[in-house]
This record gives C-alpha cells, structure tokens and sequence, in this order.
C-alpha cells in the first residue's frame, strides 16, 4: 500500500477513537498532540528516498495537479503534454500566493529544474521530461522561484522570516517537516548552483546570488552543496565586473558569520588564492581592480580575528622563507642562479602579497590578534627593498618604503625609513646629465624595474627626486609632533645638505632646500614646546607634549606634506589619463546596490531587469546555446579554473619548495633585462611599425629579384 493510502487509513482510526473512547482521546490530545494533528496532505510519498539534488521525481499527485488546475490547457496538453507555458506558470503562481498549494510548488519546482538545465545535453528519455517553448516563460519562472521560494521554504518548515542559526536548522533535521520537504529545499539550491555555473550575464548572476543570500542557512545540511557553493563564489568575487564582486562578498561573509570556523577556513584560502591569480599582471587599469580585491579580503578578516592571525602567519612565513632562500644562497645547497632565485622575490605576486598583508595590519592595527605580526613583516620589507640596490629597482623600492611609512603610521612605532631613502640620492645616474634626453613619464606604481634605457632620462631623475622628497616628508611628518624630532632629524638634514652641495640641477637644489627650511621650522616648533616644560626624554609624558598641536594639524611639516600629497596626486592621474585606454573597465565597479540589504522593495523590478535579456534564444536552439555558452566560460576562465581546486592554498603560490610556482616571475623578466614592463597599449602601438618595417623590406627585395631579371 502507498503511504497515502496508510495516512487516510490512519485518519479514519482517529475518528473512529473520539467516537468510542473520548476519554482516552483526550488523554491523547494533552499529552501527544503532534499524533491527532497529523494530516495525510502532509504526507510525502518520497520523503524517505535520497532525493538528488537536481532532480525531483515526477509523481501521479503532480501530474494530476497539472491537469486539474490548467483547464485551459487540458487539450494541449493532451497533445504535448510535458510542454510549459505561460498559462501553466501563471496558475501555478497564483495557486502558491493565495493558498501555497503543496501540489502547485512541486510542479512548479519542476519547471524551475527545467529551467536551470536547460541546453544541456541528457541522455534521458525526453519524452517524460518537461520542456519549455519561450523565453518569457523561462523568465517568469526564474523570477518567481528566486523571488519566493524562500519565504515558501521557511512557511512549510516553519521557520522564521528571514536569518536564523545553524544549531535551529540541524535541530529541525531530526523532524517530520524535514523529512516531508527536505528534498524541495535541496532541490532549489541544487539546481540554482547548475544555473550559476552556466550564466554569462553579470546582472543574472549577480540578482540570483543575492537571493540565494537569504537561503544561505539552508546550506547547513548540505555540506557538499556548501563546499561548491563557496568555489563558485569565490569565482565570482575575483573575475566578476560591476556590482558581482560586492554582491559575492556578502554571500561570503553571510556564510562564514553562519557556519563558523570550517568555512571560514574555506573562504579565507579561496580568496587567498584568487588575489594571488589576480596579480599575476599589473598595469594602470587593473590597479584599482587588485585594490578592490584586498579591501574585500581585509574586510573579510574582521569575521574572526583568530583564525586571520593564523593564516597570516602562514603567508607570511612562505613569504620569508622564500626571501630567505634567495638571500643565503650558497653554491652547494641551491641549484639557482642568484639572478633566478631574486626573481622570486621581485615579482608582482611577492610585492602584492606584502601589501596585501600591510593592508590587514594597519587595519587591525589596534587589535591585539594581529598587531603582534607587524614586526615579521616590517623586517621581510626592509630585507626585499635591500635586496638588489640598484637604480632600476627604485619603483620596487619605493613600494616598500610606502608600506613601511603605513606600517609606522598605524602602529605608532618608529622605523628607519629615512636610511633607505638617503641611499637613493647617493647613485651616480642623479648626479649626471640627462644624456637621453626628457624620456616618456615613468609611473612607478605600475612597475618593479625601469629600462637601463630610461635611467638617463630628465623624467626618471626627476621622479626619483620627488618621490625620495615626498616620502621623506610623509616619514618625518609621522614625527613631527615628537619631542625628539630635532635629534631625529639631524642626519637627514645633513645628507641633504650634502646633496644640495653635489648636484647641479637648480630645480633639485631648489626642492631640497624647500624641504630643509620646513625641517627646520618644525625643529624650532617642537623645541619652544619642549623648553616650556621640564621633562625628562625617559618620562612616559613625553609622548604626549604635543598632543594637541597634533590634533589640529598645526606642525609645519605636516602642512608641507598635505601640499606634497596633493601634488603627487595630479601627476598621477596625469600620467594615468595619458596611458590608460579608452574605454577600459577592468577597474570599475557598479556602486548602484540598494543601502538597505534586507529590503526587497525593488526586487521585481531588478529580477526583470536581469532575467529579461534573452538568455533563452528558442526551442530550436538548444544546443547551439550549450555551445556558445562552454565556449564563453573556456574564454573566461582558463587560469581560474585550475587555481580553484580542492587542495590547499599552499600548495598553490609562494611555497618555497615548488619551483614553478615560486619562479612567479622568471618567464616574464627573462626577455627584459633590457627592457622596462610596457603595457599592451604601448605593445599594440609597437606592433604596427615593426609589421610595416618588415613588409618594407620584402619590398625592396622583391623589387631587387625584379630587375635582376629584367636585366
């Protein structure tokens, strides 16, 4: 017998019980409620079965439902029976808003498996499965399955509106409601995790995850489900454009505030790693993109402070060990060349990674889980900018003293930045003419190493001279409100002194002595404040003597360097303007996301938006579909793919015994030991002229052939 036909047997003995006995019908009624509740409509025929995650079984009750409550249809049907059409979807919908017929949302699940599958290739038997003729009807079912469901899901569980906790839902496993509806709510995450790996279109994506946001808790007795949600995610959020990164994020964060430390783990490695592949190149229109990145992944740190200080020390750690194994190199114990084995270190991953990490920590400085890590990576700085003192390492160099001037900033402790910047001002190319003329403007923010080429040009000699100015002023401006200040900057203000003395180019010799008088404006600031009070330099109120003045900004140097930053800015933007292409969004994101998540006021309009550009082409184009869309993922995706594998983050990037990962940059810096890192607008530009050379001269020897012959 089915179980329907047991439930309506069962129903019958429970009338014919309060008949005969009340008394004990009573008794029931006190002490075993859930038993004299019990309604066959609640009964599900494959509650008991493993329902897979794609896939309902069809059932006689639905079928029946089909036909019962589509009149209009009925004859069609007759003829194409598994056919869904707009009068279908629109009972269906009706039927669940106005009395949430159990039969209507199975049905209606049906379609919405059809839906997400739809241009793939099955070897099943189509003749029983559903098909659909339009792409409004798809439209109508995406929309309302994705806008609905989940109040549905959490009405026939009975389950609050909208949050909830991990323990409620693992509770309620154990229940009859889950074993009767169980298999809708893996059906409904199942089969939009298929969709999501197949759309293309932002907008879709990025209005289903905000969604399946609000079903996020549902995962928690799903553990694979979880795990591949999370890779796809994490997908998303590092190769997505427009609002998708920002609207991956919360998915991430909603996920690791409601399942704890397992996931946690997950998403901080995940988003480890697509950071890393993220910065595999650099140029003026993906810096923005890389900043994003780190600003989300700092973000995310704040979810549990403990676990981040413990995968910050392991990167951290791979990444001084790799700067150890290129700075103790010896004959015997390496099989690398020095310069194989520096390249390790100088290379976008290593120099992303550090400021990625700089970033956590001046963030969190005033916590006490990652403030410890400050100084391991401090010294792992210092060590990379010392370790090749060259004139074309100078933009390297001057990233590492900008993370360090942060690092003094936000922790409040003194480094010796001063003594990196005084060796830049004592190289031979700053106090030569400029033999190569002016040059092209150098952005060192886009690059690790300048051409020999460019090291004798007026651009790079006037940028290394302003930027040592500038970041000189930003160390000593930190200070400025010190009471030690004159001591501290007496040996910077000699060596400059001397470099006045040695140059000849008017325009440095100007700007250094700019730079000293306010110096020495701020030394006779500070030193009328501390010969007003009688405190010892070992006195703790020392820190504090110029407390106020620092509160309001008043110190001379620190106005001196407001005005340097505001200059730096305006010729970066326009060196950017002057290099960036036309047109180019790798940077630009969507900041048009509603200010109030939870809200859902605009969700029709937005799901209409998305779900009405044609996705769907026609019945008579399925596979042409499946095709375009594989291709489009194999375009997309090709280096993503392969880092989002199920292994550890270490074994990865920036592992120390992994050649080919670690040499992140050998292939790249081997063909430009004369050559600086040009971007592909100046390759494309370059391509042209080579091109028409080349075509020159098999002109002229074609020319040459011909009038041999004629002679």
């Amino acid at each position: 017998m089915s179980k329907k036909k047991i439930a309506n047997e069962h129903m019958q003995q429970l009338q014919r019980l309060q008949e005969k006995d009340p008394e004990f019908y009573e008794f029931l009624k006190e002490h075993d409620k859930e038993l004299l509740d019990f309604n066959d409509e609640d009964v599900d025929d494959e509650a008991e079965t493993d329902v897979d995650s794609e896939d309902i079984e069809e059932d006689a009750e639905t079928d029946e439902y089909l036909m019962k409550h589509v009149p209009s249809v009925a004859v069609e049907a007759k003829s194409s029976k598994n056919v869904i059409t707009t009068a279908m979807v629109d009972s269906w919908c009706k039927s669940i808003q106005e009395n949430t017929s159990l039969g209507a949302v199975r049905a209606l699940m049906k379609a919405y498996r059809t839906a997400c599958h739809y241009g793939d290739d099955s070897g099943d038997d189509n003749a029983n499965q559903l098909s659909i003729m339009s792409s409004s009807v798809f439209n109508k079912i995406m929309l309302f399955v994705l806008s609905e469901m989940d109040g549905i899901l959490r009405g026939l569980l009975k389950l609050p509106p909208s949050g909830g906790k991990k323990e409620t839902l693992l509770d309620l496993m154990s229940t009859r409601l889950w074993k009767n509806y169980n298999h809708l709510v893996k059906s409904y995450l199942g089969n939009s995790l298929h969709v999501l790996n197949q759309m293309t279109d932002t907008k879709m994506i990025s209005f289903t995850l905000r969604r399946l946001r609000y079903s996020s808790i549902f995962l928690a007795a799903y553990p694979a489900l979880l795990r591949k949600y999370v890779k796809v995610v994490l997908h998303f959020w590092g190769s997505g454009g427009g609002a998708l990164p920002v609207v991956s994020l919360l998915f991430l964060r909603d996920l690791c505030l409601q399942f704890g430390s397992g996931c946690i783990d997950d998403c901080f490695k995940g988003m480890y790693k697509a950071y890393v592949l993220n910065c595999q190149s650099f140029t003026a229109t993906k810096l923005q993109h890389i900043q994003f990145l780190g600003n989300c992944f700092t973000e995310l740190l704040r979810v549990d402070l403990g676990a981040a200080y413990q995968h910050a020390f392991i990167f951290i750690r791979q990444l001084a060990m790799i700067l150890r194994e290129t700075t103790t190199r010896t004959k015997k114990n390496s099989k690398l060349s020095f310069k194989e084995l520096f390249r390790k270190v100088y290379g976008w991953k290593f120099m992303n990674c550090l400021e990625l990490w700089t970033g956590a920590i001046c963030a969190y400085s005033s916590e006490a889980d990652l403030k410890p890590l400050a100084y391991p990576l401090t010294q792992i700085i210092t060590a990379t900018a010392r370790l090749v003192p060259t004139a074309q390492y100078f933009p390297l160099r001057l990233w590492c003293i900008k993370m360090l001037n942060r690092i003094a900033a936000s922790t409040g402790t003194f480094i010796p930045v001063s003594l990196l910047l005084l060796e830049m001002l004592e190289i031979k190319e700053l106090h030569r003419p400029p033999t190569g003329g002016v040059g092209e403007a150098v952005d060192f923010r886009t690059m690790l190493r300048v051409k020999k080429s460019a090291l004798k040009t007026r651009a790079f000699q006037e940028m290394c001279v302003f930027s040592v100015i500038e970041e000189l002023t930003e160390h000593l401006a930190q200070w400025s409100y010190s009471a030690a200040f004159f001591e501290l900057s007496f040996v910077p203000t000699v060596q400059l002194r001397e470099f006045c003395k040695s140059t000849k180019v008017e325009r440095f010799r100007r700007e250094m002595r700019q730079l000293i008088r306010q110096i020495e404006a701020n030394c006779e600031f500070t030193n009328k404040k501390r010969m007003s009070v009688a405190i010892l330099p070992n006195d703790p109120g020392a820190a504090s003597l110029l407390e106020d003045e620092k509160m309001k900004g008043s110190s001379p140097l620190s106005q001196y360097a407001t005005v340097l930053r505001e200059r730096a800015q305006q010729r970066n933007d326009s060196i950017t303007q002057s290099s960036v292409t036309v047109g180019e969004r790798a940077s630009i994101f969507g900041s048009k996301i509603t200010d109030n998540d939870e809200q859902d006021h605009s969700v029709n309009e937005e799901g209409v938006t998305a779900f009405n550009s044609g996705w769907l082409p026609g019945s008579d184009s399925t596979t042409s579909h499946a095709e375009k869309v594989k291709e489009k993922r194999k375009r997309k995706r090709p280096q993503e793919e392969a880092a989002f594998d199920e292994d550890v983050v270490e074994e990865l990037i920036l592992s120390s015994d992994e050649d080919e990962d670690s040499m992140i940059n050998a292939q790249e810096l081997e063909d430009t030991e004369e050559e600086p890192v040009i971007s592909k607008r100046q390759k494309m530009s370059q391509q042209p002229l080579a091109s028409l050379s080349n075509l020159s001269k098999k002109k002229r020897k074609y020319k040459s052939k011909k009038s041999n012959k004629k002679k």
